[in-house]
């Protein structure tokens, strides 16, 4: 298979960036999208040029880390895969190929394709946790839980805050990310102790991080990874409503 790549290069934040033009041949359709990365840093290296720069790590669908926009899509244009998943299969012959990284403030360049989204912890280290007692862990029927609960908080669970609702929205909001979290925990009697306070924290934090604001696109849905839902971020308004009432009564 032969493909035309054209790479975002950029030296760091500050410093302007633009496309540099690739061509590759024999590219095996077998390979993952980020072998063909390795294929081609192979090569330059070999050149004496400089490898581009990109993020990974787990490379099984689960850390996020390998989040690139692919021919205007995060992760890719294949549904619900994310970009270290993606195989090279999904591609044509000849086909001239587009990788760049997420575009967002909160997201600063660190070089090439790799971006800083440390913006997404400080969120979590906002209100993304339950406070337990140390020691022995409880019994798993300890505590029952409703089914239809317990398998919707899984599912909000699912998010491996990988950003790409991020890149999807154009107002660049966290929304679907932080709503995920929020759902996570709200629907589980663990959630309940920082229940008050959790949605106010993260949302106050998403805005000093930079983030816009949600104006129901839907795109954070459709380019999910992991297919999170945009009923979350209905909970996630109820969450900071209901936290917004009780603030104001002083409870």
């Amino acid at each position: 298979m032969r493909l035309t790549l054209k790479i975002w290069r950029q030296p760091n934040a500050n410093t302007k960036g633009h496309f540099a033009t690739y061509e590759m041949d024999n590219v095996s359709e077998h390979m993952s999208f980020l072998e063909m990365l390795d294929v081609l840093n192979e090569s330059l290296i070999q050149k004496k040029e400089e490898p581009v720069v990109f993020e990974h790590d787990c490379r099984e669908g689960i850390c996020g880390t390998c989040s690139l926009v692919i021919n205007g899509h995060p992760h890719g244009p294949q549904h619900r895969t994310s970009t270290c998943q993606l195989h090279m299969r999904f591609f044509k012959d000849g086909e001239t190929i587009v990788i760049e990284p997420y575009r967002a403030s909160a997201f600063p360049v660190i070089k090439d394709l790799a971006v800083d989204r440390s913006s997404l912890d400080k969120i979590i280290q906002a209100g993304g946790f339950v406070s337990v007692n140390t020691g022995q862990a409880q019994d798993a029927n300890a505590i029952p839980i409703e089914k239809s609960l317990s398998s919707s908080a899984m599912d909000a669970a699912e998010c491996i805050g990988c950003g790409a609702c991020v890149a999807a929205c154009p107002n660049a909001s966290a929304m679907l990310f932080v709503s995920a979290k929020v759902s996570h925990l709200a629907q589980l009697p663990q959630g309940e102790v920082e229940a008050a306070r959790r949605a106010q924290r993260m949302v106050a934090v998403m805005d000093e991080e930079g983030f816009g604001m949600c104006s129901n696109v839907t795109a954070c849905e459709a380019e999910c990874p992991k297919g999170i839902s945009v009923t979350n971020i209905a909970r996630l308004n109820r969450e900071y409503l209901s936290a917004s009432f009780t603030s104001n009564t002083g409870a």
